[in-house]
């Protein structure tokens, strides 16, 4: 006989009710013996939010008034951003790879569903006999056999349970690679965006250290300024013109990684708008930390618990006997045309008991696995939650430092912008000397150059944050 019986199992943070399933069972021909009891693990996580203690909101809090949209276009607003992410999400090859690993797990969950249903499969045979002082006789059968297994232990439904979760965290992992693959064209837009500044800047840098050689090369000639000067100036000049080289190169680079990611072929023929859009919207204070709750890789992570949760259970029922009916109907007939004219006359119907006797001991390791492999998923659920939580704080905190960081910037280029007018002013009239001109220079373009990277670091911090939320698209 079998018997249930529950028991409470204490766990954090709640009590919860697990359960076992002790069973002693003979056969009547004394060719199956079994007993022992069986202890099934407690499931790893009821609730999305039990694994990990939520504050109310978030810690970090950007000092701006912010508003809360629902993707990256509407962050940004822009047409050509809008675009861009269309035709990544229509043509990247890896996200397509991803559609098609959603679509293989809806197929192997419906396959998995096909074990409710009996199996049923058709025969037929065909012989022909005789001998010298024996007639020939011919013989045609025709059979229907089926098989169906009664799923006392729950065995079948909790594998189709596993499979459902196995597919819901395919669709969790798909929106994931969509919002993932969505910040990176935005962040590569932006660092093509960058780098076309950073080569403007190349640029004027070149025109201006070129300036200044020219300018040391009349002074040279007419006697009032030494080699010396005009070597340092020639130095400055040569750095310009090969930092020009190095930008450019980023600008192409920039723009053929931006380009497979839309599923082009890198061939720089793409044409991007080049100003930066506007930066005024995002998410509020005090917002709430559920939110985080739908992010995708938190969904995958917790559907990973339910079907290893569901897992343990397939492996405790395979301790248990299985029940199997099967039944078999067919006609035999002399002439192949009589087959179809009547019903099956012949038939059986049989159930099969089956359970292990002895296998060494792998089917209860196996369950210890799988109570193991649910604890691991409850574990990686845990990690992805304190990583997300970590991704926020780290965005809002960022939001408003990158904002002071760049008005001091501000304020340092345009100082340093006054001080190359003075040097340059006071080396023409002869006040200073060719190395205070070319240290200014220097300090604008490096101030500038940093102005540029910040601008690009505070557009990149909004992308973080709307990965981290799940609001890319």
């Amino acid at each position: 006989m079998f018997c249930f019986k529950w028991i409470p199992v204490k766990s954090f943070p709640s009590l919860r009710v697990g359960w076992a399933t002790c069973g002693a069972m003979t056969a009547t021909l004394g060719l199956l013996a079994s007993a022992g009891c069986v202890n099934l693990p407690e499931p790893q996580a009821e609730r999305m939010d039990e694994a990990v203690a939520l504050p109310s909101t978030f810690q970090a809090e950007p000092e701006l008034s912010l508003q809360i949209v629902r993707t990256l276009v509407e962050v940004f607003e822009s047409d050509t951003l809008e675009t861009l992410i269309e035709q990544a999400l229509a043509h990247n090859p890896d996200l397509l790879a991803s559609n098609a690993q959603l679509e293989e797990a809806r197929f192997n969950l419906e396959k998995t569903r096909g074990g409710f249903w009996p199996s049923l499969g058709g025969n037929g045979k065909a012989s022909r006999s005789g001998g010298n002082l024996l007639p020939t006789t011919e013989r045609y059968e025709l059979g229907l056999d089926a098989a169906w297994e009664v799923d006392v232990w729950g065995r079948i439904r909790n594998d189709v349970r596993a499979s459902a979760a196995d597919f819901a965290r395919s669709e969790a992992d798909y929106e994931a690679s969509r919002q993932s693959l969505a910040g990176q064209v935005t962040q590569a837009w932006f660092d093509y965006l960058k780098s076309g500044q950073l080569y403007d800047l190349a640029q004027r840098r070149m025109e201006s250290f070129e300036s200044t050689r020219r300018m040391v090369e009349r002074r040279y000639d007419s006697g009032t300024s030494e080699l010396g000067d005009l070597e340092l100036a020639r130095t400055d000049a040569a750095n310009a013109r090969a930092d020009l080289a190095a930008s450019q190169d980023d600008q192409q680079r920039a723009l053929r990684d931006l380009q497979i990611l839309l599923g082009d072929y890198p061939d720089q023929s793409l044409v991007a708008q080049v100003a930066w859009p506007s930066l005024t919207r995002t998410v509020p204070v005090d917002l709430p930390s559920e939110l985080l709750m739908a992010r995708p890789d938190l969904v995958a992570a917790y559907e990973a618990i339910l079907a290893a949760d569901a897992r343990v259970k397939v492996a405790q029922a395979d301790l248990l006997p299985s029940f199997t009916l099967t039944g078999s109907m067919g006609r035999s007939s002399e002439t192949l045309s009589d087959l179809g004219r009547s019903a099956f006359d012949v038939w059986s119907l049989a159930g099969e008991l089956a359970a292990p006797l002895f296998e060494g001991g792998a089917l209860r390791a196996e369950l210890g696995a799988a109570g193991k492999r649910a604890e691991q998923a409850y574990q990686n659920y845990r990690a992805v939650a304190l990583n997300a939580f970590l991704e926020v704080e780290n965005a809002l905190s960022s939001e408003a430092l990158l904002v002071s960081e760049e008005i001091a910037r501000l304020e340092a280029l345009e100082a340093a912008r006054r001080a190359e007018l003075r040097a340059r002013r006071d080396y023409e009239g002869g006040l200073s000397d060719i190395l205070i001109l070319l240290e200014s220079q220097r300090r604008v373009f490096e101030t500038e150059e940093r102005t540029i990277n910040l601008k690009a670091a505070r557009y990149n911090n909004r992308v973080s944050l709307a990965l981290a939320l799940g609001k890319c698209v």
